[in-house]
Formats: C-alpha cells, structure tokens, sequence
C-alpha cells in the first residue's frame, strides 16, 4: 500500500492531506522520516504519525460488542449516535455490524470487515441461531410456544415466520431464538400473538455467546473458534 493511501485511512482525511503531513515530516517508518508519499509500505514496517505508532492492518478483523440502548448499529447516522464511537481501532470506520440491532435493544453486535463471513451470520440459508432474552408487557400465554413452534404470521408478509423456539423463564420474560433476521421480527412475533416487547436483549449468534463481563460500551475481538463457528452445521458447533 502507499504511504500517502496509509495515512488517509488512519486519520481519516484525504488522500492530499495525508501527502502535506507526510512532506511536514510527521511521518517515520523504522525510525526514519519519510517524505514520499508514493512510499511502498510492507507488512514489517513499523510507522508512527507525529510519535504515534499506527498498526498496518495484515487481515480480516472480527469483534464482539455489547451494544447499549441508544445507538445504531450503522457506521453513519445523521440523528443517532453510532457504535463506532466505543471502537478504538485502526481504520474503525472499515467495520460493520454483521446483524443489526435496534437502537433501543442491547446486547451482543458482531463488528468485522470481513463481508463473506458477515453473510453467513446473516443469510438465512446458513441458519445461524439468535437467542434473545425478552421482557413482555404481559405475561406470556400458555400456546405461545406451540405457535412459535408452528410459525407465526407477521403483518405485512406473506409467508409464516420460521419455526423458533420459546424458553419461559418467567411470565413475562422469556429466551427466544430464532433463525430468520426479518424487520424488527422478535418484537413483531410477539405483537402477531397479543403481547408487547418492552426490553430486547440479544444474547447470542450461532456459538457466539455474549461475555457476561463485557459492560455495555465494551468489545473484544472474537476467538478463532468463534470466528470459525459461523456457518458450521449446528452438530460441528458443538465440538
């Protein structure tokens, strides 16, 4: 990659500002000033901007978040804050939300820049389970579950929801997984049978499971068995 290419997506400026801060001498690799900006960088360089060290990104990168209320799952919003504001990484902005989350629900966000791996988190094909912890407005009634097994059907849409699966912990608060990603489809499901959604707390994504000590605000990137489960056949998850 190129110095002056480098720098703009490390700063996040453009391609010209990066060449004035290089020809300023900002710029060192290995200890020495740079001043091309057409300068081949490779893997082993060590680069720092004004005392800084940048990392060169060498792969696909994976994180997990715990998404609080009030933000968007977006990397730009012109009315909401977006989860990137907690990110600190290098070229944060290369990041996306493989499976989005509403700006009122919480709970786990799968963060990479790699865009096969984020299909198979959401492509319905691949069958990659959500389980979502529910608070409901009233309690839950007792042919819930057999209707979820059954599949609902959703306002607006032709064909019934996949079959899903109901844990009742409580009257009003339940595990609920699902296979599909529609619109706002937890909380529609339960509207289709008489009930309200008051808290969403997403909890996993195939054998992705949320950290109970990572606080809302906080991510870690991913462990390579949990980069590896995503779009293995349920019986391989297990092992």
């Amino acid at each position: 990659m190129r110095l002056d290419k480098f720098i703009s997506q490390q700063l996040e400026v453009s391609r010209a500002i990066a060449g004035r801060e290089i020809r300023a001498q900002k710029v060192t690799i290995n200890g020495e000033v740079v001043r091309d900006a057409a300068f081949k960088l490779l893997p082993e360089h060590e680069i720092e901007y004004d005392g800084n060290i940048l990392q060169m990104q060498t792969g696909p990168r994976y994180f997990m978040f715990n998404k609080p209320q009030g933000y968007v799952c977006a990397n730009e919003d012109p009315d909401h804050p977006t989860l990137l504001y907690f990110i600190e990484e290098p070229m944060a902005f290369k990041l996306h939300a493989a499976g989005r989350l509403d700006i009122d629900t919480t709970g786990l966000v799968l963060l990479t820049d790699d865009g096969q791996w984020s299909h198979r988190v959401t492509s319905p094909r691949h069958h990659c389970d959500k389980t979502y912890r529910v608070m409901l407005e009233s309690p839950v009634s007792d042919d819930t579950e057999a209707q979820f097994a059954a599949g609902v059907q959703l306002h607006g849409e032709k064909n019934l929801t996949q079959p899903a699966q109901l844990q009742v912990i409580t009257p009003t608060e339940v595990l609920l997984t699902i296979c599909e990603g529609r619109y706002h489809q937890v909380k529609r499901m339960f509207a289709a049978v008489g009930n309200r959604v008051v808290e969403l707390h997403r909890e996993r994504i195939g054998g992705i499971v949320l950290d109970d000590d990572l606080a809302p605000g906080e991510y870690r990137p991913l462990t390579e068995e949990e980069i590896a489960s995503v779009g293995l056949p349920d019986e391989l998850k297990q092992k």
